[in-house]
């Protein structure tokens, strides 16, 4: 009976992530020519190569600074609107779907939307940055991109923290705040000592959640708006997989570039849980 509950989960395990995860493995010690038909073991040449290239540290860099500053957006301001929503009496349903909308709408459309209104020659907002005398070209200033694509990615995904941390916060013994209102705490104040360390499982589970999507989920974003540029600046890890594995046909890099983020993947979540999971409270 167990078996048959699980089967389902485990067969979806099995086909998309430890099959495609052990072909990615031998493909990382190969070099194979780009119609797959030979291939040359070569070691530990292909991840040698990557740690050598400037242009993937450069890569890797910009990952982890994106993933830092998109985890610390999400947090904050998705907090600041499940706070808000407490505190809303009239249209509360309004603001909670304005809120939701997001999330309907594919990473590539978020990307092309915010695309086309930062756009330097077109783009409403990027009219109202030229007008008050500030410089912006997503175009051609690795710096206007990224903060494109964060701004981009932080719009599309706020709206699932923001589930988790409405419903976590509903979940807040109101005993426990009406006796802090008794006392002469105020909102802010009954959010920071009774309602965050209570929540701190959810915000937990979220940064983890957050810090994959900066990983892995933000292909398509990045794809839509900048492919990479200007001069690979904003080319993510994920993305640069794509381009030697699909674009270059350099399989056996690209493999072990896959290998080397699902790696940094399961470090980067074995040192939060275990140094910010040590500081959670898991009972109520």
């Amino acid at each position: 009976m167990a078996a048959g509950l699980i089967a389902p989960q485990l067969l979806i395990l099995l086909f998309f992530f430890f099959i495609p995860s052990w072909k990615a493995l031998s493909l990382s010690f190969v070099q194979v020519d780009p119609f797959g038909g030979r291939q040359i073991f070569v070691g530990l040449e292909n991840f040698t190569s990557l740690l050598s290239s400037p242009e993937y540290r450069a890569s890797a860099w910009f990952t982890l600074w994106f993933t830092v500053v998109q985890n610390v957006a999400l947090i904050s301001i998705s907090l600041l609107l499940a706070f808000a929503t407490d505190y809303i009496v009239r249209c509360r349903t309004v603001y909670k779907s304005i809120i939701l909308l997001p999330y309907a709408i594919a990473p590539v459309i978020s990307g092309v939307l915010w695309a086309f209104l930062f756009n330097p020659a077109v783009g409403p907002i990027a009219q109202w940055i030229h007008a008050a005398g500030l410089p912006w070209d997503p175009n051609r200033r690795p710096m206007d991109a990224q903060i494109l694509l964060i701004v981009a990615s932080v719009w599309k995904y706020i709206c699932y923290n923001y589930i988790f941390l409405v419903a976590s916060l509903l979940a807040v013994p109101r005993s426990l705040l009406e006796a802090a209102t008794l006392d002469g705490a105020g909102p802010v104040r009954r959010f920071f000592t009774i309602s965050m360390p209570l929540i701190a499982p959810t915000l937990l589970f979220l940064v983890v959640m957050n810090f994959v999507h900066g990983l892995f989920e933000t292909f398509g974003i990045i794809d839509a708006v900048t492919r990479g540029g200007p001069g690979g600046s904003t080319n993510s890890l994920v993305y640069k997989v794509y381009q030697d594995g699909f674009v270059m046909l350099d399989l056996g890099s690209s493999a072990a570039q896959s290998v080397i983020l699902m790696g940094i993947a399961i470090l980067f979540t074995i040192l939060q849980f275990r140094g910010i999971g040590r500081k959670v409270n898991y009972q109520v």
